[in-house]
C-alpha cells in the first residue's frame, strides 16, 4: 500500500475554493490524503465536489476560527475528533482569556490499517505571547502524551501547522525573532519534546541542510523575497523510517499564506 499525504493550511477553506486553489491543487497532485488546517468553516459551510473522497471535519466552535479537516481517498478503519477523555480531564484547560483549545477543532484523527493520521492545527502563541503559557504548560505536553498514548496501538503520522520554527534552519531570521512568538525558547522546547520522544522530523531527516520555508507573512513582500518560517510538519514514528519514501515542501502552490507539505510511505 502506497500513500501520498499532503497537509496545508489553507488560511479560511472558503477562501481557497474560491481563488480556484485547492482545486487546482488537488488536480495538479492528487493527494491520496490531504489533511487541512485552518478551514474557517463548518461541513457544509464550504462546497467542493470531491467524489473520490470522504471528508472529516473537526469545527471551532466559534463561527470563522480556526478548524480542522481531512479529506481521504482509502476509508479509515476509525476516526475521531480532539483528545481522548484521558488527556482532557488530566490538564486544566480553561482560559479566561481566550477559551479552551479543545473547543476549536484544532486535532482531528484517521486510522488506517498501518498507522495513526493525526492532523493538528496548534495555537499560536499570539503576538504578545499571552498564549503561550498555554502552549508551554498545556497544549504541547497534552499533544505529546495524546501521541505516545496512540503510539501504544499502532505508529502515528503526525502532520500540520505548529506554529513554531524548530531550529535556525527553519527560518530566514532567527537572530530578529528570538522572542517573537513561533521562535520562543518555549516554543522550540516543544518541538524537541516531539523529536527526542521518538518522533521523526520526514523533511529535517531526507533534507538535513535544506532552508526551506512553508509560511511567509503577507507583509513586505514576503513570500516573493522568501523571508519565510518552516512551521508546517510531518511527524513519524521512529518505526516508519524505513516506510518513508519522500518528504517535500511545495512552495509552488499558491492561495494561502502557507504552503502544502507531503510525505510518501508505502508499506
Amino acid at each position: 500500500m502506497r500513500y501520498t499525504i499532503y497537509s496545508w493550511n489553507v488560511n479560511g477553506l472558503r477562501s481557497v475554493i474560491g481563488k480556484g486553489a485547492l482545486q487546482e491543487f488537488i488536480a495538479k497532485k492528487a493527494p491520496d490524503v490531504l489533511c487541512i488546517q485552518e478551514t474557517k468553516a463548518k461541513q457544509g459551510q464550504a462546497e467542493i465536489d470531491l467524489k473520490e473522497y470522504q471528508e472529516l471535519w473537526n469545527s471551532a466552535t466559534r463561527p470563522g476560527y480556526s478548524g480542522t479537516a481531512i479529506f481521504t481517498k482509502p476509508t479509515p478503519e476509525n476516526t475521531f475528533n480532539g483528545f481522548t477523555d484521558d488527556i482532557n480531564i488530566k490538564f486544566p484547560w480553561a482560559d479566561d482569556v481566550y477559551g479552551t483549545p479543545l473547543d476549536e477543532g484544532r486535532v482531528i484523527t484517521a486510522e488506517y490499517p498501518e498507522f495513526f493520521l493525526v492532523n493538528v492545527y496548534t495555537p499560536n502563541s499570539k503576538p504578545d505571547l499571552s498564549r503561550l503559557k498555554l502552549r508551554e504548560d498545556l497544549w504541547d505536553p497534552a499533544f505529546l502524551s495524546f501521541l505516545k498514548d496512540l503510539e501504544k496501538t499502532k505508529p502515528v503520522v503526525v502532520c500540520g501547522d505548529f506554529n513554531a520554527a524548530h531550529t535556525e534552519i527553519d527560518l530566514a531570521r532567527p537572530k530578529e525573532n528570538e522572542m517573537n512568538a513561533g521562535y520562543t525558547k518555549e516554543e522550540r522546547q516543544g518541538i524537541d519534546n516531539l523529536v527526542s520522544s521518538g518522533l521523526l522530523d520526514t523533511f529535517r531527516f531526507l533534507h538535513p541542510d535544506e532552508q526551506r520555508y512553508t509560511w511567509w507573512t503577507w507583509r513586505a513582500q514576503a513570500r516573493k523575497r522568501n523571508i519565510g518560517w518552516r512551521i508546517d510538519y510531518f511527524f513519524i514514528s521512529k518505526s516508519l523510517e524505513k516506510n518513508l519514501k519522500s518528504a517535500e515542501i511545495h512552495e509552488d502552490v499558491l492561495g494561502s499564506d502557507h504552503c502544502p507539505v507531503s510525505v510518501t510511505l508505502e508499506f
